[in-house]
């Protein structure tokens, strides 16, 4: 079943075409990766599905919804989230706090009954306050519930923003570089986690440069190339492909290609 369809999307900045024309289906309850050289138009199609930016043509179905140029709080609100390349985190809340505020578009009540501390609040803010813990326990970071956010490793808090995310309850989470910056055993901790998010139900869809990370963790492949589309497929059948290659590094094997190579690698590719 396909959660999210890209039909024909095109993003133009000014002379530029930063996406062209992409067609993508990302299937429910699995893995995809968009991958690509520096400057291949990842970034901006996660714009686009995100409703951070509109596309000049072409239409993007999430759930069965049309949600083209819907405002990013709809879409959110829909069950489509996001993280960002860099870290968003309340730096001064404790870890915890941070998971409680992810919580808030699935909180009931009101104004009034937070005012006077209803038991209808009472009763949603220990609900509020369990799933957060869940969530911590689930990527690692429960005996940091009380930590301020700040003081966690950059490791951590890439973890903890994907745990923010999940409190939001997604159907579709997009994952925009979540291994920049990580070590190789962090990298290692990364992938499980977000195996273990589709294993639970929630289809994602990333945005990585760490090769070995895709292949070890997508079940689907997307490549872009000066804003188009030119290979999709899973992991063993794209990395073979001439074109991504070429993309690449001009002919020479991928990077990740051999499950031996270093998994905090990336292709570094980029077009002038």
């Amino acid at each position: 079943m396909t959660i999210l369809s890209l039909q024909g999307v095109t993003r133009r900045f000014g002379g530029l075409v930063a996406v062209d024309a992409v067609d993508l289906e990302v299937s429910a309850g699995g893995v995809t990766a968009v991958i690509g050289p520096n400057g291949a138009g990842k970034t901006t199609l996660f714009n686009l599905v995100s409703g951070f930016q509109t596309p000049d043509a072409g239409r993007i179905v999430f759930a069965g919804e049309d949600i083209t140029g819907r405002r990013p709080e709809a879409i959110a609100a829909s069950g489509l989230v996001r993280t960002f390349q860099l870290v968003q985190l309340f730096q001064n809340l404790s870890v915890l706090e941070n998971i409680q505020v992810g919580c808030h578009l699935h909180t009931a009540g009101g104004v009034w009954s937070a005012l006077l501390r209803s038991p209808r609040t009472r009763r949603a803010e220990q609900e509020v306050e369990a799933r957060a813990r869940e969530l911590l326990a689930f990527v690692g970071l429960d005996a940091a519930a009380e930590t301020e956010a700040s003081a966690l490793a950059y490791g951590q808090q890439r973890l903890l923003e994907i745990a923010r995310s999940l409190a939001a309850r997604p159907r579709l989470l997009l994952l925009d570089e979540p291994a920049a910056g990580l070590s190789v055993d962090e990298t290692k901790r990364l992938s499980g986690v977000i195996r273990d998010i589709a294993a639970r139900g929630t289809t994602v869809l990333l945005i990585e440069h760490d090769m070995k990370l895709v292949m070890n963790t997508a079940d689907r492949i997307a490549v872009l190339d000066f804003g188009r589309k030119i290979a999709e497929g899973p992991p063993a059948t794209v990395r073979e492909n001439p074109a991504v290659v070429a993309a690449y590094l001009g002919g020479a094997p991928l990077e990740g290609a051999n499950p031996d190579a270093n998994p905090g690698a990336n292709f570094g590719g980029t077009h002038a």
